[in-house]
C-alpha cells in the first residue's frame, strides 16, 4: 500500500519532492498510526462490503472500520456479523489482499487495513473463530465507549484472539464516554484510559475521539459552517484527551481526528472559511466546488486537527478521504526545517533561521514536532516547492 498510490508515476513526480512511501499491514505500528489517514467507516450490513472495499482501495482508502455497532440496528446486529463473515471470505478469495501484492499487482489494489468495531468484548473472538483463514485480512478491532473499566475486558479478548489465531491484532479505542466529557469525572477517567491502554501498549494503535457522542451528551451537533473547536464543550475534551493520552515524549499514543458528519449542502448561514488566495485564478472553480459540498468546513477541520495534536481523521463519506490525504502531505517548507532542526551538527541545540526566512527553528523544542513531521513524510511524502494542497486536492478528488 502507499498514499497516492493510484496516481500514474509521471503525476506523482511532478507533485512530490519525495514520494509517499510504500507500507504493508506487518508494518511496525508506529508507521501504520500514521498513514491510517482517513479511516472510513462501513456499516457491516452491506450487502456488497466486499465490493465497496475493494473500490475504496482504488480510490485511495487505506484504512476501514466494519461497524457493528451504532450505525446498524440493534436488532441486526446477528445478521450483520454473519454478513461480516461472508464478505470477509468473498475478499479472501479475490485478488488484492495488502499482504505484501505491492506494485506487482497490476491494476488490482491492495486491501485496505480492515478493523471491525464491535459492541462486546465476546464477539472478539468470535468473530475472529468464525473468519477463520480469511481472518489474516483483518488488522483489529475498534473498541466502543472506552474506559478503564469496560476497556480492560476488551483488551483482554484481542490479546486471547490474537494468541488464537497467531497474528498481531490491534486495538483501536474510541474515547467517547460521559465519564470522559464531564468536567467532574474527567480527569479520572482519563487517567484510567492511559492506565488500561499503557498496560496494553504494543496492542494499541491509535485512539480515535467519538466527537457526536460527546455532542449527544448535551443535546448538540454542530453545523457545517463549524468546526469542532467552535463547540467548547468539545473542544476542551479534545485538548484533555491530547494532554494525557498525546504527549511527544514517548509515553504517549497517536489520537486521531474526529469525525465530518456532512455532505450535502443546506444554506448556507456565514461566510465560507475557505480562503479565495490558494485557490486564484482556474483553482477558483475547485474552490466553488468544495464550498458547494461542504469540504470548507472539513479542510478548516483538519487544519485544526493537526494544530491540536491529532492525525488522521474519522471519516463517514468517500469524499472527505482525498481533503484528509492532501492535507497530511508535508509541505517542502516543513520537510526543510525538520531536516535542518534533525541535522547531527544540531544536536547541541541553538536557534536557527530557516531556510524560507520566515522563522526561527528553535532546535530542542521543535525537535518533537521535527520527529513527527518526518514520520508524516514517509507515509505521505513531501510536495515539490511550488506545489500546495490544492493540486494534491485536485489530483485525489479527479481520481474520487
Amino acid at each position: 500500500m502507499r498514499h497516492f498510490g493510484y496516481l500514474p508515476p509521471e503525476v506523482r513526480g511532478g507533485l512530490f519532492h519525495r514520494e509517499p512511501g510504500e507500507f504493508t499491514a506487518a508494518s511496525p505500528a508506529r508507521t501504520l498510526a500514521v498513514a491510517l489517514g482517513a479511516t472510513l467507516y462501513a456499516p457491516a450490513t452491506r450487502p456488497t462490503l466486499a465490493q465497496d472495499v475493494r473500490k475504496q482501495a482504488r480510490r485511495g482508502v487505506v484504512s476501514m472500520v466494519l461497524c457493528l455497532e451504532d450505525s446498524i440496528n440493534d436488532a441486526d446486529v446477528a445478521d450483520a456479523e454473519e454478513n461480516l463473515v461472508r464478505q470477509f471470505q468473498h475478499l479472501a478469495d479475490g485478488p488484492g489482499e495488502g499482504l505484501g501484492d505491492g506494485p506487482g499487482a497490476g491494476s488490482v489494489p491492495d486491501l485496505p487495513l480492515l478493523f471491525v468495531r464491535v459492541r462486546e468484548p465476546g464477539q472478539v473472538e468470535d468473530l475472529v473463530r468464525r473468519l477463520g483463514p480469511a481472518g489474516r485480512l483483518l488488522s483489529g478491532f475498534v473498541l466502543p465507549k472506552f474506559t478503564e473499566e469496560r476497556g480492560l475486558p476488551f483488551l483482554e479478548a484481542l490479546t486471547a484472539a490474537e494468541a488464537t489465531c497467531g497474528r498481531r491484532l490491534y486495538a483501536m479505542p474510541v474515547l467517547e464516554s460521559p465519564e470522559i466529557l464531564h468536567l467532574e469525572t474527567r480527569t479520572d477517567a482519563l487517567a484510567g484510559v492511559y492506565r488500561a491502554v499503557d498496560k496494553y501498549r504494543e496492542h494499541v494503535l491509535a485512539l480515535r475521539l467519538g466527537v457526536t457522542d460527546f455532542c449527544a451528551a448535551y443535546g448538540l451537533r454542530r453545523a457545517p459552517d463549524m468546526t469542532a473547536y467552535d463547540v467548547k464543550l468539545v473542544a476542551s475534551v479534545i485538548a484533555d484527551a491530547v494532554n494525557v493520552l498525546g504527549r511527544a515524549d514517548g509515553s504517549g499514543f497517536t489520537v486521531t481526528g474526529p469525525v465530518w458528519e456532512y455532505f450535502p449542502q443546506p444554506e448556507r448561514m456565514f461566510k465560507p472559511q475557505l480562503r479565495r488566495s490558494p485557490f486564484a485564478g482556474p483553482a477558483e472553480a475547485l474552490r466553488t466546488a468544495l464550498i458547494e459540498h461542504d469540504l470548507d468546513g472539513l479542510l478548516r477541520e483538519i487544519q485544526l486537527d493537526r494544530a491540536n495534536g491529532l492525525q488522521g481523521k474519522t471519516c463517514i463519506h468517500p469524499s472527505h478521504v482525498a481533503p484528509v490525504h492532501a492535507l497530511s502531505v508535508v509541505s517542502h517548507e516543513e520537510y526543510t526545517d525538520a531536516q535542518d532542526i534533525l541535522r547531527p551538527e544540531s544536536d547541541g541545540g541553538g536557534v536557527l533561521r530557516s531556510a524560507y526566512t520566515n522563522k526561527m527553528n528553535e532546535i530542542k523544542p521543535h525537535r518533537a514536532w521535527a520527529e513527527r513531521t518526518m514520520l508524516r513524510a514517509e507515509v505521505f511524502g513531501v510536495a515539490r516547492e511550488d506545489v500546495s494542497f490544492v493540486e494534491l486536492l485536485a489530483a485525489g478528488l479527479r481520481n474520487a
